[in-house]
């Protein structure tokens, strides 16, 4: 158990390390690396995809996303690290794609993608699996990060609701791929 618990701490350590190394660097470079997030529908842009979620405008921008980064990572992480890798990748690449191809032309950077997408991911595992641990695990995040949803709406002109909705939709469609064909604990049986 011991083991199991130092691991995982220790991957959100590191994580949490990364995106403040980078954030040192970009602010002594007066955010240079902003240029690597990611340009809709331009060749330069699509090296943003896997390089934005690390980059962040500014230090309130990156303070206001650790922490729901580290939850969320943290509640996802109750399972196998290799989940939590493959969740977040197939995330981060297909959030990051969707936005390259739809999103209004700016310099998209930060977590929030991520962030939404695994929000929705652990929201719809719990109608997924219908395991009573996901069913807890969906109210609680609904509790605690219900919030989030307002985050969906294009209020203000500086933040990526493209972002945040592509990631959504990805953590949804990654929830109902890796389940599909599973039977769920409440389905009806056949004798």
């Amino acid at each position: 158990m011991k083991q199991w618990l130092n691991q995982r701490l220790k991957l959100l350590a590191i994580l949490a390390g990364l995106l403040v190394i980078i954030q040192v660097i970009n602010s002594l470079t007066g955010y240079s690396l902003n240029r690597f997030g990611i340009i809709p529908r331009s060749l330069e842009g699509l090296i943003g995809i896997p390089l934005s979620p690390f980059i962040h405008s500014s230090w309130g921008h990156l303070l206001s996303n650790l922490p729901p980064l580290l939850i969320l990572s943290a509640v996802l992480l109750h399972r196998e690290i290799r989940e939590y890798l493959l969740a977040s990748l197939f995330i981060i690449i297909t959030g990051g794609l969707a936005v390259w191809l739809v999103g209004r032309y700016a310099i998209h950077v930060g977590a929030s993608g991520w962030i939404f997408g695994l929000w929705g991911l652990l929201i719809a595992q719990g109608y997924f699996r219908r395991k009573l641990s996901d069913i807890i695990i969906t109210v609680l995040v609904l509790f605690y990060f219900g919030a989030m949803t307002s985050g969906l709406l294009p209020v203000h002109q500086y933040i990526s609701t493209e972002s945040h909705i592509a990631g959504a939709i990805s953590g949804i469609f990654y929830a109902w791929w890796v389940n599909r064909g599973k039977k769920s604990a409440l389905s009806p049986t056949e004798s």
